[in-house]
């Protein structure tokens, strides 16, 4: 008997990311009217090409077209269309994805999107079923997501060579995106769906609040500080960068990418062809932090760093912020880099000095999602 594999993408998860919208919901077609380009479907690819050893045991129930038929298909799967849609697809065709599979006999249920996405599932999806994000939006706070796309594609991966997998319920929690996009973080949770318990490849629910000991922070910002030049230096987002800003004075878009040079902001809030061009044949640093409970520098909430300006930068000039407290929270797991670009990932891959104070730095491991397969 096949393994029945349940499985549908959110073709416009993520659009909003490179184009600095800081989600997709409700604006999907302005982050197409301002370039963004769709690949979801790639991060669902990267998922199911780590089954293709197995291809001959699984059989994929999806929907037509980029919602998982094409992905599916290009591959070389056994496919059931079980939805056909014949226009852009909306929230309410994932609802409907969803009710179709909990009627059929399915192992399990694979999908790609974000915060969102899981939402839209776990108002649907029966509860006796388990299921398993792959990471393709912006935000992704919810626990039942790969910690990388591969991570994804790896824990069915074990189940279809028979190891044992235990069952879990984890958090599924989205965010307010309009208050996102004014630098406010509203989590809440939503609810609870069952996954597969490997803490090796399934991610934590997102770490978020106030670093309780700010003088911790004031000590990292005032490293950064002392070290700045004439470069320009590219600023990520999160609050530990966010807090260098706020040393420096200069206004912060908390949950975007803005450039400094010489201690003054030049440009906030940037889309990754905006960074392109201003830091085209310019000296640049990247200042960036870790997802607490995570460990993705990388690929979440940033993708305004595409893999064509990180390459221009250069792993030498990429600090990385983070308090001790954030790197203990990680149980000795790598910080993981997912830019999109394997090859790139693989070259940033090795140990960084991770700034955790004034003149105090500690070296860390830093992981490509491919790195994941061989703890196996």
């Amino acid at each position: 008997m096949k393994f029945r594999l349940g499985m549908f993408v959110n073709p416009y998860a993520g659009l909003g990311g490179s184009v600095a919208l800081k989600g997709s919901d409700g604006v999907a077609e302005q982050a197409l009217a301002l370039g963004a380009v769709p690949k979801a479907h790639l991060r669902m690819a990267e998922a199911l090409k780590v089954l293709l050893p197995h291809k001959d045991k699984i059989q994929i129930l999806t929907a037509s077209g980029e919602m998982g038929e094409s992905v599916a298909k290009e591959l070389g799967f056994d496919i059931e269309l079980i939805y056909q849609t014949s226009h852009l697809p909306t929230s309410s065709d994932t609802h409907q994805v969803v009710e179709t599979l909990n009627q059929t006999d399915i192992d399990l249920l694979l999908f790609a999107g974000g915060d969102g996405t899981a939402r839209d599932v776990y108002s649907v999806v029966d509860d006796s079923k388990p299921v398993l994000g792959v990471p393709a939006g912006v935000k992704i706070h919810s626990g039942v997501y790969g910690v990388t796309p591969k991570a994804s594609g790896l824990v069915v991966k074990m189940l279809l060579e028979g190891e044992l997998v235990s069952l879990m319920h984890a958090d599924v929690m989205d965010i307010d995106e309009s208050a996102f996009r004014e630098g406010r973080v509203k989590a809440k949770r939503y609810g609870e769906m069952l996954v597969p318990a490997e803490p090796r490849y399934v991610q934590a629910v997102k770490m978020g609040g106030k670093e309780v000991d700010e003088l911790v922070l004031a000590d990292i910002a005032a490293d950064v500080i002392e070290n700045m030049e004439d470069e320009l230096f590219i600023m990520g987002s999160g609050s530990t960068v966010a807090f260098v800003m706020e040393t420096l004075g200069v206004e912060n878009t908390l949950l975007g990418v803005d450039l400094i040079q010489h201690e003054s902001l030049l440009a906030s809030d940037l889309t990754a062809q905006k960074l392109l061009t201003l830091t085209e044949n310019q000296a640049t640093k990247l200042v960036i932090t870790l997802i607490g409970g995570q460990g993705h520098i990388l690929g979440r909430g940033n993708q305004q760093l595409c893999s064509e300006l990180i390459q221009r930068i250069g792993k030498e000039n990429i600090i990385i912020l983070a308090t001790k407290t954030k790197l203990k929270a990680l149980e000795g797991r790598p910080l993981i880099v997912d830019s999109g670009d394997p090859e790139l990932d693989k070259e940033l891959s090795g140990y960084y000095p991770i700034t955790t104070g004034y003149h105090d730095s500690v070296m860390y491991q830093v992981a490509a999602p491919d790195e994941l397969e061989n703890e196996i």
